[in-house]
């Protein structure tokens, strides 16, 4: 279990993830549930897109999933007790996000930060590619917003540590988003598989019996 107690499990997600939102508010009471430490890892889906051939995600390239990805979000939120606004441009640009939560996760304040930004986004419909939407959400968590915000334009090893992030997650399999990995190297896509990934995380998942020799 490395340098934690209790199992680990990394939650990979992107805040242009719709589904991402929905996952962000509702895994630190599962884990608390399982006993399960999350580690929050953003990292950006584009450029796993574009390896793809992608230029946008797929649910503009094929209208009907995106229909269904809409009304099944609307459905979630509505489940989960989540606001929901659909925001006006899909997906957002998340660079400048990503960037701040990378300092967040290494300063302590990312998760908190994260699921700010997705409630903004998600639950209120603003444009959170703009310093204009972020640097509030820094100031009511107590940060200098301008400086950070400055940090995460300019910053070579904030940008340098974001583009790891993304080819290690390129590296283990994700295409999309969000995902759970966990310690022993299960890979969950989906918010639907969130008690999948937890259930494995805690030891309770069942695994696949070895094939005999």
């Amino acid at each position: 279990m490395g340098r934690f107690d209790q199992p680990v499990l990394d939650f990979w997600y992107e805040f242009a993830s719709t589904y991402s939102y929905v996952a962000a508010m509702r895994i630190e009471a599962m884990a608390s549930r399982h006993s399960v430490v999350v580690r929050w890892r953003p990292f950006l889906l584009g450029p796993i897109f574009s390896a793809q051939g992608w230029t946008t995600s797929p649910f503009n390239l094929y209208p009907a999933k995106g229909r269904y990805m809409w009304r099944d979000v609307e459905r979630l939120c509505r489940d989960f007790e989540l606001a929901f606004r659909r925001p006006r441009e899909f997906p957002q640009n998340s660079l400048l996000a990503a960037r701040l939560a990378l300092i967040g996760a290494a300063e302590g304040w990312g998760e908190a930060f994260a699921k700010a930004v997705f409630v903004a986004e998600f639950g209120e419909g603003r444009e959170i590619s703009r310093p204009e939407a972020l640097g509030p959400i820094l100031t009511a968590l107590g940060l200098d917003a301008g400086a950070l915000l400055a940090r995460a334009r300019t910053d070579e090893a904030v940008k340098s540590r974001l583009k790891s992030a993304t080819e290690e997650a390129q590296s283990l399999g994700i295409f999309g988003a969000p995902n759970f990995v966990t310690e022993d190297g299960e890979l969950f896509w989906g918010n639907d598989r969130m008690d999948e990934a937890f259930a494995w995380a805690a030891g309770q998942g069942q695994r696949p019996a070895r094939m005999p020799r």
